[in-house]
Order: structure tokens, then C-alpha cells, then sequence
């Protein structure tokens, strides 16, 4: 690889975001073992974790001199006031200046918001004192949303947190494919989106365990590009990172909008990534 190419991508993974569950051992003063204070770190919002769990991780993380930002699934919550207690904590108890807002994956609404859009018209974010929401992007697309509706819905969520004084980034869901990701970006600016980019990429895990997280999300698109590459029962016993995407995708630069840095969906656990981001910035 290229010199300079690897440097890039040094620079670029040594900044990167992760995320962890906010029952995961390492939310906390652990985290400090493996990776540097001021690393952001996403909480996310699992069907079995309360809104208390999330609140104690984000102060842990914040304690332990970590950037936490929690998942807000808006169909989680119960109501309103489940909803702004959550935003209270997480402001008054860890400082959290950004947050993710996503539908959630629930069949059914648990009380009055259906989506983010519901949750981001209540004011309850910047009533709150947050001036910076993330909004999950699709490259590839969504297994459950066609192309035009989630076009549309990115549209309206980045004008609704425009009228409500918010900043807004973007952060794509993993891919294992560079072109996808490279048309994508570049098409943003035609159809009017011009706010920085966060690309997600899964982290260093085993085949299998990729593939049951593309399945779980509902990426089953992606799996043949998946199996392709690694389609001999010992590959998908072992274990694979996102390296040889990552040269194919910043080989030259990107065009369209503006990249903000890189997230790593920690599939193979916090430790492994760790141990993994060791390794590039040990050979840049």
C-alpha cells in the first residue's frame, strides 16, 4: 500500500467513533484501557436496555473522559416524558452535546412517536439543550423502505432539524463494497444534502458473525458481496476487517459531501477493534 494512502487512513481510523451497548462491560472507566480519552463513542438503544441504562452509560463514558453520543430508537419510548427525562440525564449527567435519532426497529410504537420526524417535532431535543442530531444513512438502500420514500424522509428530517436551530450529520450504514458508497456520496450534493458524512464500516469480526448482523439489520443485500469473498467454510470461520474496503474507498479522494470521519460497528467486540486500530496506527 501506499505510503501516504496508509497514513490517510491512519489519521482517518485513529479519530474513528465506535459504539457499544450500554450494558457492555467496557461503557465505562474499562474503555480507558483500549482506547484514548476524547474518543466518541456511541450508546445504542437495544430493546432490552431502559432508558436508565442508557443515561448511566453516558455518564460513565463522560467520567472516564469519553464523547458519548446515545441512540435515541424513538419507538422505544414509552412517552413524552420517558423521552425528555432521557435527554435531561443525558445533558445534566454526561454534558451530551450530540445525538443519533432513528426510527427504531419495534414493529410497534411503545407510545406517541412513530419516527424520528415525531420525535425531532416534539422540540424536545434542543429544548434540551443538544444542538447536534445524526441521522442513520443507506447507501446500499433498506431492505424495508424503498428508495424514494427514504430519499424523501432524509429530506425532511434534515429541513425539520434546520427549522429547530440543529446541526445535522449523517451516518451510513456498514457496506462491503466501495463503489456503492463512492456514488452515494457523490450524489448528495444534486439532491441537495451538504451535511457532513460519518461512514460506517464493520469492524474486525468472523464471517459469520458479519453476516448475522447484516441479517439482523435487515442488509441481506449485502451478503452475497459478503460471500463472494469469503465463500470457503474455513474464511467464514475467520475472521475479516474492513481494511482492503477502506484502501478501495479513499484511493482517490471522494467527491460530493463532505466526509466528517469514520465509525466502526463493533461486531468483534470492543477489545478486538481496539487491538485492530493498534496495528494501523503501529504500521503508519
Amino acid at each position: 500500500m501506499d505510503l501516504r494512502l496508509r497514513r490517510r487512513l491512519a489519521r482517518l481510523l485513529a479519530g474513528a467513533s465506535i459504539e457499544l451497548s450500554p450494558r457492555d462491560p467496557f461503557a465505562g472507566e474499562r474503555l480507558r484501557g483500549l482506547f484514548a480519552p476524547g474518543t466518541t463513542v456511541f450508546v445504542t438503544h437495544p430493546a432490552d436496555a431502559t432508558h436508565h441504562d442508557i443515561a448511566a452509560a453516558c455518564a460513565r463514558l463522560r467520567g472516564a473522559g469519553f464523547i458519548p453520543v446515545p441512540h435515541l430508537a424513538a419507538r422505544r419510548f414509552s412517552g413524552f416524558t420517558q423521552a425528555s427525562d432521557l435527554l435531561r440525564r443525558v445533558r445534566e449527567e454526561a454534558a451530551v452535546a450530540s445525538i443519533l435519532v432513528t426510527a427504531g426497529d419495534a414493529d410497534r410504537p411503545a407510545g406517541p412517536f412513530c419516527d424520528s420526524l415525531d420525535l425531532l417535532a416534539s422540540g424536545l431535543v434542543e429544548r434540551h439543550g443538544i444542538g447536534h442530531v445524526l441521522f442513520a444513512a443507506y447507501p446500499e438502500g433498506h431492505p424495508g423502505i424503498g428508495a424514494g420514500v427514504l430519499e424523501r424522509a432524509l429530506r425532511h428530517k434534515l429541513a425539520l432539524a434546520r427549522a429547530h436551530g440543529l446541526d445535522a450529520t449523517l451516518l451510513t450504514q456498514f457496506g462491503f463494497e466501495p463503489a456503492p458508497i463512492r456514488q452515494w456520496l457523490a450524489g448528495l450534493p444534486a439532491r441537495g444534502v451538504l451535511c457532513p458524512v460519518r461512514i460506517g464500516v464493520a469492524g474486525p469480526a468472523s464471517v459469520a458473525r458479519i453476516a448475522q448482523f447484516a441479517v439482523h439489520c435487515g442488509l441481506v443485500a449485502m451478503l452475497p458481496a459478503l460471500a463472494c469473498r469469503h465463500a470457503a467454510l474455513p474464511r467464514i470461520l475467520t475472521e475479516v476487517a474492513p481494511d482492503a474496503l477502506l484502501r478501495a474507498l479513499f484511493a482517490e479522494p471522494l467527491a460530493g459531501a463532505p466526509v466528517a470521519g469514520l465509525h466502526i460497528f463493533t461486531f468483534g467486540g470492543v477489545r478486538r477493534t481496539a487491538e485492530w486500530l493498534g496495528a494501523w496506527r503501529a504500521a503508519a
